[in-house]
């Protein structure tokens, strides 16, 4: 049911998450000339090889309680002599580090979301369901946002803290895109402060039947959320799934659906998407060309950044393409919009009359690129 998403261009797992995670600079020990003071680790064998690096140094920085080691400051000739002896197991620059800090995707910053955050346009208030493989509760950029769920396919794995726990990092990526917190660290999504509710409809393989989907769209609607984003799709609907969009339609939920993985090719909109009550979504590039994966066809109403795109996955980050990322980026537009008190009708109204005209034909992207900050009155020189 997730389509193929052109998978992952890039691993880029981090396990401790947020600003406290750093990364060493480039070494400048080698450039010293033998007269300057430079400061090192030097990890000593024995007591003998300790002795010598204290007996070095004109300075002691740091000694270890528990490690072999000490940092010193010495003249660059005296190191050169501790780099040689049988008690010293090294000798290192103690270089510096720096604070990852937080990254705003080529995605956010296209659509000029950060713009309207900085006007406090942030979602809080929204509720915006990510219908999909379910949502890392616990993840450091999504935590604050995350409300309640509901799972519709079994949960598996170790990570299923909740039943609604996303065991596949799919729903979790769509979750940052619409909706990480601006804390930091990691990503920043769309919106910053909505609610994120996992209606999880997909098992840990990414597939789910029309049944569980339509249950699940069926539930947003009962909830009384505002925005479903549905980053799935099959080539194919049937009576029950469009029944399901056409109740929460009247229900007042925003639906956006992804267009499809199957392009290059014309009028192969897949379902949900190409349902009325649905806002396709078809992905674009960083350079604003139609992605090479995407679907089109006369449903297309919008497109967003799916190319490469760096969001939240299970316990770190990485970079999927696909229309799947397309649609999170309009959903988060959404729960902004329906945050300021519009309509599900209102929301996908705008969003079409302020979408940015970037050249491509109407089946390919609707009625342009989506543009964050003209939907809620501002410009992007308001940033």
């Amino acid at each position: 049911m997730l389509g193929n998403d052109n998978g992952v261009s890039r691993r880029n797992v981090l396990k401790m998450a947020g600003a406290s995670v750093a990364t060493a600079a480039g070494s400048g020990l080698a450039a010293a000339k033998p007269g300057d003071t430079v400061e090192v680790n030097v990890g000593f064998k024995s007591t003998s090889g300790q002795k010598a690096a204290l007996d070095a140094a004109s300075d002691v920085v740091r000694k270890f309680d528990s490690l072999d080691i000490v940092t010193i400051r010495a003249a660059k000739q005296a190191v050169s002599g501790l780099e040689n002896r049988a008690d010293v197991r090294f000798v290192e620059e103690n270089s510096e580090v720096h604070a990852l800090a937080q990254t705003l995707p080529w995605g956010i910053d296209r659509v000029d979301a950060e713009v309207a955050h900085a006007n406090g346009d942030t979602g809080a208030g929204a509720d915006i369901a990510i219908i999909d493989t379910g949502i890392d509760g616990d993840h450091p950029d999504l935590q604050a946002n995350v409300g309640s769920g509901k799972a519709f396919v079994k949960c598996r794995g170790k990570g299923c803290n909740y039943n609604w726990s996303d065991d596949n990092d799919h729903g979790t990526h769509c979750a940052g895109i619409a909706d990480a917190v601006d804390n930091s660290r990691g990503v920043v999504g769309v919106s910053t402060d909505a609610t994120l509710h996992a209606v999880k409809v997909l098992d840990n393989s990414g597939s789910g039947t029309l049944s569980d989907v339509a249950a699940g769209i069926e539930y947003v609607a009962n909830q009384g959320w505002d925005v479903g984003s549905m980053s799935l799709g099959a080539s194919s609907g049937g009576q029950t799934l469009k029944s399901a969009c056409t109740y929460a339609y009247n229900n007042g939920v925003f639906l956006v659906g992804a267009a499809g993985n199957s392009g290059p090719c014309t009028d192969c909109v897949g379902y949900p998407a190409a349902y009325s009550e649905v806002m396709a979504v078809s992905s674009t590039d960083s350079s604003d060309n139609l992605s090479g994966f995407s679907s089109t066809g006369p449903q297309v109403e919008i497109a967003a950044p799916g190319s490469s795109i760096y969001s939240t996955v299970v316990g770190g980050y990485d970079t999927f393409s696909g229309t799947s990322m397309a649609t999170p980026h309009v959903a988060g537009a959404g729960g902004q919009l329906m945050a300021n008190g519009a309509s599900n009708t209102k929301a996908r109204d705008t969003i079409k009359s302020s979408a940015e005209n970037i050249g491509l034909a109407d089946n390919e992207s609707g009625a342009g690129l989506l543009d964050v900050a003209a939907a809620l009155n501002y410009d992007s020189s308001d940033n």
